[in-house]
């Protein structure tokens, strides 16, 4: 159960994340990764960490099916990145038959027991990332289950993660869900979309740019940084998004003034050459 850390905010989301998780047999699993790491069957002899260790080799080595014991069994000892690894696998259908309430299940074991985590904690990434999942999960329901489509559920998921973690995913989501709602708030969602802008979010970025050029706010001051983002995500956008992203580039350019064009320039430039490593990071 999430410990409340002072919000009601916490609470609501404890109440959201409450349910037990279902896995298979401890002893079973335990048994299973020990025989795949070489080591002797009694499961005291594997520890979680190795566990997910045995399990990720297996996985990059590309026999994904033999990794699943070793991961199930980290995760059952309480391994928030072993849980993880099998709710995107099961969520995506990577190397097993996909499962949208495996994966809800083990992204809410994880929400449930790391809520109040360090954010600076080297498995807090992981933590923000299950909350994000678990957002995305009630904004669409899962088909034929228990879980419908819950926008503000989904809302104060993505607002915790956003707030407590810094997540950048999160940060994004609550963005666009300010300009998605029916009482719509652009200010809100340029905020949101502005601090995941500046971490590197490559969508926040092109949103956040959108949103600024459209005239909504006016002043140059806003249509600069709306060409700026645009700039920015357009030169970093590749496949299907870099269709969209070089449109709405160029419909903001188009509509700019030749000192507006040449400020926002600029600023790309800047912005690209000051945050180098974010945008590594960002595209591998």
């Amino acid at each position: 159960m999430i410990r409340i850390i002072g919000t009601g905010l916490a609470y609501a989301v404890a109440l959201a994340l409450a349910a037990p998780v279902a896995v298979q047999a401890q002893e079973t699993a335990a048994e299973a990764a020990a025989k795949l790491s070489g080591a002797a069957p009694a499961s005291q002899d594997l520890s979680p960490g190795e566990a997910l260790r045995v399990g990720a080799q297996f996985y990059y080595a590309g026999e994904k099916e033999r990794a699943l014991d070793s991961l199930r069994f980290a995760a059952e000892q309480g391994h928030p990145l072993a849980a993880w690894k099998l709710g995107r696998m099961y969520s995506r259908g990577d190397g097993v038959q996909e499962d949208d309430i495996k994966a809800f299940e083990y992204f809410r074991q994880i929400a449930s027991k790391y809520a109040d985590d360090s954010p600076s904690s080297p498995r807090a990434p992981f933590i923000a990332s299950a909350f994000v999942e678990l957002g995305s999960y009630y904004l669409t329901g899962i088909n034929n289950s228990a879980i419908e489509p819950n926008v503000a559920r989904a809302r104060e998921i993505f607002t915790y993660a956003a707030s407590y973690f810094g997540d950048a995913d999160a940060q994004f989501h609550l963005g666009m869900l300010y300009l998605d709602e029916p009482e719509r708030d652009p200010h809100m969602a340029a905020r949101w979309l502005k601090l995941a802008a500046q971490k590197g979010h490559l969508m926040a970025q092109a949103r956040l740019g959108e949103l600024l050029s459209n005239g909504e706010f006016g002043g140059n001051e806003n249509r600069t940084a709306g060409l700026m983002w645009l700039t920015v995500a357009q030169r970093r956008a590749h496949g299907d998004d870099a269709v969209w992203i070089g449109e709405a580039q160029e419909r903001s350019f188009g509509l700019a003034s030749e000192k507006v064009r040449r400020r926002a320039a600029a600023l790309a430039d800047n912005w690209l050459s000051k945050n180098g490593a974010v945008v590594a990071e960002k595209t591998q």
